[in-house]
């Protein structure tokens, strides 16, 4: 996040060629080292909505992202020269920049020289408020809180190649503001405001376009994203400035053969996001360091398990996990050593693992009774020891806990549109003979795996509860025990969180007829 820049306009009518210095020439450095080192998965320059120019108070439509920049002082000038940098190096290095153009910020610890803070400071000592020329030029004032949440949004979900404009709907005049602070402190504005300073004066921002919506709707000149009432953005959809032949991200998925690593591979593909299959073996050190020096990854997925096809890499059974029950040494060697060898040699090359993993490690119990709606978080500890295979997925997420660069995903009963997949939920319990009839969560997968993809984005980590709100009734409990080996877990696990994360999350039911039911309709 580049935030470095001469801005102090005092220094501007002194020595405008600091602004060149550090503004353009530091840009520069700074890109240089970013593409010498070739880890930058993302590089946000912060701008200013200064690059525009002036706009006056009575413009009806204000300044988008594509509008001619026309820079009038040498600050401005330096930020946009600072811009084309960052643009240069997207399309001749395939560095992933990100710019955004920002109104007027005030709030606690700002400079002194800023507009409201040095008006307020200059009220309190009753001296009159300098304005450049008449003061009609508008702003937008944003405060510091504000400002951070959205360019925490515009980091995590903020498209590459992309510029956004950050400001509000709500615009004052430099003079407007003036007036206030005096009402406030029983000033006459008349005789405490001296219009056509320039020493100290503050340079006119321009009034931007700032549209309403909402953070999903979309058309075809932008998407508009919304962090609160008051703050709006427009994300242009023009073509990325990123090079395809250096993507930013590139995924190495353990799981090859496994039904979740199939998703995941076309979800690859549509996203146009580069992947490999890993080739070496979970048990086998050197064989994974040297899939990672050959592919040279951002992300690592592991989807494969002893038990349950999905852990992208370790030992799946077919058809259940009542495998694990006759083959416990193999089921060890690949749901806790495999794993834990990987997210270590992970961590070694400072990589995100994204390891799936399950939610059938708890049981009903009497803090959380069935048919409660109290959920089983992430911090909670395993109470179910009835299958071979739940032990060692509970021992490994005890030890994965030690690790900082993993983000556990906790599927339950994932249930995809593809109904032809033998491992799928559905599919399964269409064949059995006899289906428990207990409140369980599920994952859908055809919601939730893409979330896991815009996950490793975001670089998240820690553990996750990742299925839908909510739970599902299948048919009865007693009658399991004829047809299974392994006791089966069951319980609700609470998905706030990932609610929280993601609020589009669709609860169980309507996720399923969104996503499985409707695909499946016959026409």
């Amino acid at each position: 996040m580049h935030f470095a820049a001469q801005t102090h306009v005092n220094n501007l009518f002194e020595n405008n060629f600091e602004f060149t210095k550090n503004n353009i020439y530091g840009t520069h450095v700074l890109l240089e080292a970013c593409k010498v080192t070739g880890q930058i998965r993302r590089f946000n320059h912060v701008s200013t909505d200064e690059v525009y120019g002036e706009t006056d108070e009575d413009v009806i439509v204000g300044n988008h992202e594509a509008s001619q920049l026309l820079p009038t002082n040498p600050y401005s000038a330096t930020k946009a020269g600072a811009e084309m940098l960052v643009m240069a190096y997207s399309r001749s290095y395939g560095l992933p920049g990100i710019t955004t153009r920002g109104n007027n910020v005030y709030g606690p610890n700002q400079f002194l020289e800023k507009l409201i803070l040095k008006f307020i400071l200059l009220a309190m000592r009753g001296k009159t408020l300098p304005i450049h020329r008449d003061g009609s030029n508008v702003r937008s004032y944003l405060h510091c809180e504000d400002v951070a949440e959205t360019f925490e949004v515009i980091l995590h979900k903020g498209e590459v190649g992309h510029v956004y404009n950050v400001g509000t709907k709500k615009e004052m005049g430099g003079i407007d503001v003036a007036k206030d602070i005096c009402k406030l402190f029983s000033m006459d504005p008349e005789t405490n405001i001296q219009l056509g300073c320039v020493a100290g004066a503050l340079l006119p921002h321009i009034r931007m376009l700032m549209i309403p919506g909402s953070r999903h709707f979309e058309s075809e000149k932008g998407k508009v994203l919304s962090v609160s009432n008051t703050l709006r953005m427009i994300v242009p959809t023009s073509k990325s400035f990123i090079s395809p032949l250096k993507p930013s991200f590139k995924f190495l998925i353990y799981g090859r053969t496994g039904w979740i690593g199939g998703i995941l591979d076309q979800l690859c593909k549509k996203q146009c996001i580069p992947f490999e299959y890993g080739r070496g073996r979970l048990k086998n050190r050197a064989s994974l360091m040297a899939d990672i020096q050959n592919i040279k990854p951002t992300h690592v997925f592991n989807i494969r398990v002893r038990g349950v096809t999905f852990n992208a890499a370790g030992v799946t059974s077919r058809p259940n996990i009542d495998w694990c029950e006759s083959h416990r040494t193999k089921t060890i060697r690949t749901n806790v050593v495999g794993t834990l060898t990987l997210v270590d040699v992970c961590r070694q090359h400072e990589l995100l693992m994204m390891n799936f993993a399950t939610g059938c490690i708890f049981e009903y119990n009497a803090a959380h009774p069935q048919g409660s709606g109290i959920g089983f978080k992430e911090e909670g500890k395993p109470n179910f020891i009835g299958s071979f295979y739940s032990k060692t997925k509970a021992m490994v997420e005890e030890l994965l806990r030690e690790y900082d660069n993993v983000c556990t995903l906790k599927v339950r009963m994932p249930i995809s549109s593809d109904l032809n997949s033998p491992r799928n939920f559905i599919t399964k319990i269409s064949c059995y003979n006899k289906v428990v009839n207990i409140l369980n969560g599920m994952t859908i997968l055809d919601e939730l795996l893409p979330m896991s993809i815009e996950m490793a984005k975001r670089n998240l980590r820690g553990i996750w509860n990742f299925t839908n709100p909510g739970v599902w009734i299948n048919f009865t409990l007693e009658e399991q025990a004829k047809v299974i080996v392994a006791p089966r877990s069951n319980n609700k696990m609470d998905a706030s969180m990932l609610k929280k994360e993601f609020p589009e999350l669709l609860p169980i039911k309507e996720s399923l007829i969104k996503y499985v039911f409707e695909p499946n309709k016959r026409t």
